[in-house]
């Protein structure tokens, strides 16, 4: 399992986002001037890097503490440099089977790049509107087909460049903490979480920048979830039923009637159910 080393997408202009946790929803997000930013950003860096080291020699649960002072000395409106760090305590998890903190911390990083996303693909949009501004209002024009032939100014090839690495580093991150909730998900059991690592592995096999082990293991891991996804359901449907049952005894034995007189009729097409009166309890 690899840790996440980089430290943010290309030159990526920063804008607040919510915060990281349940425990920082309340925080506000401040913004540092760049000289601050740069400070605190390179501090979170050398704590993240010492995690990493504690990773590698196998002591998980003191690299958690270290990824989260890193969280910590991190403005709480750089995304991805959480997302990143929120990726690698979802591994450290893993590696200690502590399932449901992985996947917090999993989907805590999955939440800050949903972000991240939805402000680049706004500053993708406004960037073609100035761009088709600029050649609209463009008045010395030598002519329609030398203008079509001419290529893009030098800015406009950078940023474009810029923007492409930016969504590359997102993509990348975005399918390692798919990939560790997922996991965690099909580890921890149940209904509900089996159905998530479903829906996971159905978005990472869309995903064309899976490396070939990760990609075997999704087309692996779709095809024996759904099985394992419907035992699990048909168990906790009927731990339901049982304990509706209990429940409606105690009320209904003052009337003289129990639950042997409502029969419960599954629809095997939608998988709901039905009830039946029965007077005679039989």
């Amino acid at each position: 399992m690899a840790i996440e080393t980089s430290t943010k997408p290309a030159e990526e202009d920063k804008k607040p986002g919510k915060s990281q946790t349940a425990a920082e929803d309340d925080e506000p997000v401040v913004r540092f001037s760049p000289e601050e930013e740069a400070e605190l950003l390179a501090q979170s860096n050398e704590t993240k890097a010492a995690a990493n080291a504690l990773f590698a020699s196998s002591d998980f649960e003191d690299a958690i503490t270290k990824y989260d002072e890193a969280v910590a000395a991190c403005p709480n409106y750089l995304d991805f440099e959480l997302a990143v760090l929120r990726s690698n305590i979802a591994a450290c998890h893993l590696k200690l089977s502590q399932w449901k903190d992985a996947i917090t911390a999993a989907t805590t990083s999955l939440e800050g790049l949903e972000r991240l996303e939805t402000e680049e693909s706004l500053r993708a949009d406004e960037a073609a509107k100035a761009r088709a501004v600029e050649e609209e209002v463009e008045e010395e024009i030598v002519s329609s087909g030398a203008e079509a032939a001419a290529p893009a100014p030098p800015s406009e090839d950078l940023e474009e460049q810029k923007r492409e690495k930016r969504r590359q580093d997102i993509l990348r991150i975005r399918a390692k903490a798919l990939m560790r909730r997922a996991r965690a998900r099909s580890e921890a059991g149940g209904w509900s979480n089996l159905s998530g690592a479903e829906e996971d592995y159905k978005l990472l096999s869309k995903m064309t920048n899976l490396a070939p082990a990760d990609a075997r293991i999704v087309r692996a891991q779709l095809a024996v979830l759904p099985p394992r996804v419907k035992e699990a359901q048909e168990k906790e449907t009927a731990e339901m039923w049982g304990k509706l049952k209990e429940l409606g005894n105690g009320m209904l034995k003052p009337f003289g009637l129990s639950t042997e007189n409502f029969q419960m009729v599954k629809d095997e097409k939608t998988g709901g159910y039905s009830m039946n009166f029965n007077q005679g309890g039989k």
